[in-house]
């Protein structure tokens, strides 16, 4: 058989790895969720924050449209940020106020972002519900319920983990340097064990560190791994192959800020911190899990071609260096961005 043909499956299982990574970043701000808060000021009165991403100065094309017989207690406020568009109202719902009313989100159905909708009444009750593009409306419930609160941050969890590319290019470096499934086991978990402890630690405001800094320091954590696999390749000695899971561990840390940041965004329901801090973790968990069966699934798959070991040596040479790439990107232009 002909040298090029062992490659076929190395080289399939870059190419659908670079398709996985382009829609991540394709859509990377879309994907990030809008956001609803009603808060009950008076009875059947309520303050409305309404929070649509802009990606590239444009607005997500997503219309809350409240009850017909809501009216406005004074005119609107509308503020532009530079990564989404806020809009508050004060509203009158009358003296039933909005439970078992619906709020509708139009347009939502042809996007493929979520919308994060927190309503709190005035006895300090906070019900979270996570709005889903195929069922772009929801109803106010009379009485806010335990699963709603975890089912809606598990998902927002797996989606932030499956839409931060960042974070999987650093998973998927270290499935590059891990020798062994045992190793990677114990590496994979130490990462865990650091950003859920960070992660933690900054949502309760415990820690606080400014995001761009960690954001930039996330991206050159991807950079220095890239080149622990590279010497690596070459049978230089490194500390990284040989204690990975210290690494992990240490720069977990990190990466946990990064999360935390996110779930800040995104606000914690009062009444439901430990709930939601829980099941938003355990929704990254399983998005992680998710993507590493994804990538040992493409490698299990690709070695069934029986590569020449030279064909399988330049492809991951390939992926390395096309991870460095990305992450030293990445880190020039938060730099430059949170340095401007």
């Amino acid at each position: 058989m002909k040298p090029w043909k062992h490659g076929i499956g190395w080289l399939l299982a870059v190419q659908l790895l670079a398709l996985l990574f382009v829609p991540l970043v394709a859509t990377a701000h879309e994907s990030r969720p809008a956001y609803l808060a009603i808060n009950e000021t008076a009875p059947g009165q309520f303050s409305v924050l309404w929070r649509t991403p802009v990606l590239a100065g444009m607005r997500l094309p997503v219309i809350l449209k409240l009850p017909g017989r809501v009216k406005n207690l004074k005119d609107p406020v509308v503020s532009e940020l530079a990564d989404s568009l806020v809009e508050r109202r004060w509203i009158d719902a009358g003296p039933s106020g909005l439970a078992g009313e619906r709020i509708e989100f139009s347009g939502l159905q042809l996007t493929i972002t979520d919308v994060l909708v927190r309503v709190q009444t005035r006895d300090g009750a906070v019900s979270t519900t996570l709005v889903r593009p195929n069922r772009p409306w929801i109803q106010i419930a009379t009485t806010p319920g335990l699963l709603a609160v975890a089912g809606a941050y598990v998902l927002h969890g797996i989606e932030h983990i499956l839409f931060g590319f960042d974070h999987l290019l650093f998973v998927l470096a270290l499935i590059l340097i891990v020798r062994g499934r045992r190793m990677l086991f114990w590496t994979i978990t130490a990462f865990t064990v650091a950003h859920s402890i960070t992660l933690s630690l900054a949502t309760l405001g415990l820690v606080h560190l400014p995001a761009p800094p960690v954001e930039a320091m996330i991206a050159l954590s991807i950079l220095l791994l890239a080149c622990e696999i590279v010497r690596l390749q070459r049978g230089q000695a490194s500390m990284t192959a040989q204690r990975p899971w210290i690494v992990a561990f240490s720069l977990g840390l990190l990466h946990g800020f990064g999360f935390a940041s996110a779930l800040t965004q995104i606000g914690l329901p009062q009444s439901d911190i430990p709930l939601a801090l829980f099941t938003f973790n355990v929704g990254v968990e399983l998005g992680q899990l998710i993507f590493i069966a994804v990538i040992l699934g493409l490698f299990a798959a690709a070695r069934q071609f029986k590569p020449a070991p030279i064909v399988e040596r330049h492809a991951l040479f390939a992926m390395t260096y096309a991870i460095g790439a990305v992450a030293a990107f990445l880190f020039i232009e938060r730099l430059v961005g949170f340095a401007a």
